[in-house]
């Protein structure tokens, strides 16, 4: 029997809710017919948006939304998405699809989304096609309360009040698609950028994220910092970003299928998605260099799977299924996200819609929850809480030597309620785990609890849409300070305990 050691007297840090954060791009069909189909659409919408995504997102409480992209934000050019709709320019999308973006979604349309979500805003700004001058105004068009022309061209165009901008990206990925940069000249570029990416509303400060490495490169993260902390203190920057894919086959031309795999597969994949802790702490090293406080967040505002697309569809729009081995990604991710949140403080799952590991999928007027979205659906509670001290017993499991990985991962937090929430995964795929958790010098009043669990590549389609959702869990046994529990075989668990 696995042990499980919880002291709820411990905290370890705050878990913000923004680490269960997503991203949504001007990439295949995310943005338009999953998001947004227009307000003349026959599927039910409001102001646009369809109102059967609106709802479902809003139940696992999204609480920041990324947008325009990604590679698209680094030839996205604010002023072409407002205005009326049939003056808007049209441009070809590049990076996905080389199909016609019309801009029919821009700035308006994506605070609105904002609003009806009711979460963050989080804006990545242009850098490698743009200009200084383009970004500062449309920070000024978005959120100065005043007299000026971004704030009269923005009242011309329906809203008088300025937005909230809570959260503005320097660039993406500039070590790539955003410029081929090197860190040294993305550092000074962004020095003079986030210069004029103003604080208009000093009650309602920006938090600026600057682009941060891909994956393993150590040396991006090194030499960026020391280019922004050279001739200035820390406060240029707020965040740094991190960019992680899960591929399953560890070779981005041999990726695999979302739902033909084999259990070697599983665990590999699972082994991959497992770095993420070592690239948290090994970049974190390096930021602690420079600031031990842990002023600067750390914002992995790109994650999650990343296959083949679905045979048939367009190769560029990313489109992709989504089984329990995503639910199980997503589990494992989010508890190393809780277990560092001193230093990780967002985290956006790529992407929201139809793209990479969803949560949702839409098909004209049908919409499916997938596993992620179950996933996600019962990690919410951690939402705004304090992680507390725990620990897990594990054995290690897997076919191949050097894909074996630990068969549990955990985190525990505590509400304002003072209840306890426990989130588990179960990663053998034959398997079940009994737990006994053990609480340091707590008595356990009550537990209840939800399990997400099914076969390896089980998945929701729109013919069959609750092949894989939550139930139930109930076989809990408690005794003094401890909990006596089994585990299924390929699951996610969330567990809430008065104490």
């Amino acid at each position: 029997m696995a042990k499980l050691f919880v002291n709820p007297n411990v905290k370890k840090g705050h878990i913000n809710p923004e680490l269960q954060g997503h991203f949504s791009e001007h990439l295949g069909r995310c943005i338009y017919e999953g998001l947004f189909v227009g307000e003349n659409s026959d599927i039910p919408n409001v102001n646009g948006m369809r109102t059967d995504v609106v709802e479902a997102l809003k139940e696992i409480k999204v609480p920041v939304l990324r947008w325009p992209g990604g590679c698209f934000a680094d030839e996205y050019h604010w002023k072409d998405g407002i205005g009326p709709k049939e003056s808007r320019k049209k441009m070809i999308n590049t990076h996905w699809g080389g199909v016609v973006e019309d801009n029919s979604f821009g700035t308006h349309e994506f605070m609105e989304l904002c609003r009806q979500l009711g979460c963050k805003a989080y804006v990545n700004g242009n850098v490698g096609s743009g200009t200084v001058q383009e970004m500062s105004e449309w920070v000024e068009y978005m959120t100065f309360d005043g007299v000026s022309p971004m704030a009269d061209l923005r009242k011309a165009n329906g809203h008088e009040e300025p937005w909230t901008v809570n959260y503005f990206g320097v660039g993406n990925e500039n070590w790539g698609c955003g410029g081929n940069m090197r860190p040294q000249y993305y550092g000074d570029l962004y020095r003079r950028f986030q210069t004029y990416v103003r604080n208009y509303n000093h009650d309602k400060p920006i938090y600026k994220i600057a682009c941060g490495p891909n994956a393993d490169d150590y040396n991006w993260t090194s030499k960026l910092l020391e280019t922004l902390f050279d001739h200035s203190a820390g406060s240029l920057l707020n965040g740094l970003s991190l960019h992680y894919y899960t591929v399953p086959n560890g070779v981005w031309q041999e990726k695999g299928s979302a739902t033909e795999f084999d259990e070697k597969s599983w665990y590999k994949t699972l082994k991959i998605t497992l770095k993420m802790e070592e690239l948290i702490k090994r970049h974190g090293a390096i930021m602690d260099q420079y600031d031990p406080e842990k002023n600067i967040g750390m914002i992995i505002d790109e994650w999650g799977v990343w296959t083949d697309v679905e045979p048939g569809t367009n190769p560029g729009f990313l489109y992709q299924q989504n089984t329990m081995r995503d639910a199980l990604v997503a589990g494992i991710n989010l508890n190393i996200f809780n277990k560092n949140c001193d230093r990780v403080k967002m985290a956006n799952i790529a992407q929201m819609v139809n793209v990479l590991q969803s949560v949702i999928l839409t098909d004209g007027e049908k919409m499916v929850k997938t596993p992620t979205w179950h996933a996600f659906n019962l990690f919410k509670y951690h939402q705004d809480n304090e992680l507390v001290e725990s620990s897990i017993e594990t054995r290690q499991i897997g076919l191949e030597a050097d894909c074996m990985i630990p068969d549990l991962s955990e985190s525990v937090s505590v509400d304002k309620d003072g209840k306890l929430h426990v989130t588990l995964t179960n990663a053998s795929l034959t398997d079940a785990s009994d737990i006994e958790m053990i609480l340091a010098e707590t008595p356990v009043k009550s537990v209840k609890g939800s399990v997400l669990t099914g076969k390896m590549n089980a998945h929701n389609t729109f013919d069959a849409p609750d092949t894989v959702g939550c139930e139930a869990f109930e076989a809990i046994k408690t005794e003094g300070n401890k909990v006596k529990f089994t585990a299924p075989a390929c699951s996610v668990l969330h567990l809430e305990v008065e104490i």
